[in-house]
């Protein structure tokens, strides 16, 4: 079934939304339970998160695709399975709802309703782990969608559990997500500062894994 242009825009918001909804408010409540503990705040964090990808997924991906994340609407773009127009509109929609997913956060936290993040994440190190990470969910995606499709929303979850654990910068994997985090002075922030090479590193993660995979799924000709 396909479905309206408008359709696919409002899941692409909802869904984005509800993703920062996740992310903050997880952090928020994982935070202010630890005790202190930060390790356990970040589980709390991360379970939230992996969990809730994996509902949208399945809600969302039949009407808009779910991408929720630019890097992942530009690997479409690259691979020619997206318009340019409908992409950028994608993109729009995608940062805007990732902003409001993150002030609902804090209205449901009875935190400040704006806020700009004082987190200071940056470095080499970090800057390589958004490579990685955003190398890994756009293989994850793609390598799914090509063998598995039905097990996309599960390993999308699963990579993104993995992730939080297993790069230096907790895995944010999307721009989208990226601008929203600067807008809370909570866990789950990062300083606007230090955004922009977050932002560039994602964006080359999903070109080099868009190229690389592209050839490695090529089918026989």
């Amino acid at each position: 079934m396909a479905f309206s242009s408008g359709r696919r825009l409002a899941a692409e918001f909802i869904g984005t939304a509800f993703l920062l909804a996740t992310v903050v408010g997880s952090g928020i409540m994982g935070e202010s339970l630890a005790g202190g503990n930060v390790a356990l705040a970040l589980l709390g964090n991360t379970i939230a998160t992996g969990a809730i990808l994996a509902v949208l997924i399945l809600v969302f991906g039949s009407i808009s695709g779910a991408h929720f994340n630019p890097a992942v609407t530009l690997a479409f773009l690259l691979r020619r399975e997206i318009a340019p127009g409908e992409a950028a509109m994608f993109v729009g929609v995608q940062i805007a709802a990732g902003i409001c997913g993150a002030l609902a956060a804090h209205l449901m936290f009875a935190e400040p309703i704006l806020q700009v993040s004082t987190n200071a994440r940056t470095g080499v190190g970090q800057w390589f782990a958004e490579f990685v990470a955003t190398f890994g969910l756009v293989a994850t995606i793609l390598g799914c969608v090509r063998f598995r499709p039905e097990a996309v929303p599960y390993a999308v979850g699963l990579f993104i559990t993995a992730g939080y654990w297993f790069t230096a910068s907790t895995s944010f994997a999307n721009p989208a997500v990226t601008i929203a985090r600067t807008l809370t002075d909570t866990f789950s922030g990062i300083a606007p500062m230090d955004a922009p090479a977050f932002i560039a590193a994602q964006l080359i993660g999903a070109v080099a894994a868009t190229m690389i995979f592209g050839w490695l799924l090529r089918q026989k000709t």
